[in-house]
């Protein structure tokens, strides 16, 4: 297991990247133009199973809370029933909510936009989902284009408006890369709403990371 953390200049942008890296069984890599700071590479429910969590620092001082996520796939040898993939995304939705900072949450999380699962997450989360009313965009199999789904996602606070949202040309991966563009509004955004949960689903939230052995408190939250 290595863990990275690193800062470079760029020779072509000219301008100072953060970078992130970690690397596993997988390699999950975080470049960003502007400061990153608070990060933490974190193994909330597999050993082998590496995620991300930052704070990125605006131009305009605004601090944005970060989580990038890649829970590992259902796995009919090690993990049929996609048990530890949706404990990670259920506490990381609960830790999300002691968060006063804009938040984004983002990554493939090997699972579809209207699976029970992300459901439950957003409706735990609160957070909002700006493909809905927009389209699929469907990220896997890039090679089939027959057999495509919306595995890739990124979730936002109220504090966001949606400037554009696309899938972009393939660049060699299985996956299709997702651009999405946000404004910080808060007052704009406030008017939006997301789905709320039920007193039930609350409670299957916790049940999922408890059967689990993880907890909220496993989610690095901002300073």
């Amino acid at each position: 297991m290595k863990k990275i953390l690193l800062i470079v200049e760029s020779v072509f942008l000219l301008v100072p990247i953060s970078c992130v890296l970690c690397y596993t069984s997988i390699l999950t890599l975080i470049i960003s133009r502007l400061p990153l700071s608070e990060t933490e590479i974190c193994f909330l429910v597999e050993k082998e199973i590496p995620s991300i969590h930052a704070s990125l620092e605006l131009r305009t001082g605004d601090k944005v809370r970060f989580h990038f996520l890649h829970p590992a796939p259902p796995s009919p040898t090690e993990n049929s029933k996609s048990a530890k993939r949706d404990a990670e995304l259920v506490i990381v939705a609960r830790r999300v909510t002691e968060c006063a900072q804009p938040v984004i949450v983002t990554g493939d999380l090997n699972d579809v936009a209207w699976s029970a699962t992300t459901r439950l997450f957003r409706k735990v989360s609160g957070l909002l989902d700006p493909r809905v009313g927009r389209g699929m965009f469907n990220t896997f199999h890039a090679d089939y284009p027959f057999v495509r789904w919306p595995l890739d996602h990124l979730f936002h606070s109220p504090h966001f408006t949606l400037q554009d949202i696309q899938r972009l040309p393939l660049i060699g991966s299985d996956h299709f890369p997702l651009l999405t563009r946000l404004s910080l509004t808060p007052l704009q955004g406030a008017r939006q709403t997301s789905i709320k949960g039920s007193a039930a689903e609350l409670e299957w939230a916790k049940e999922i990371s408890e059967d689990q052995n993880v907890s909220k408190n496993d989610v690095p939250k901002q300073s």
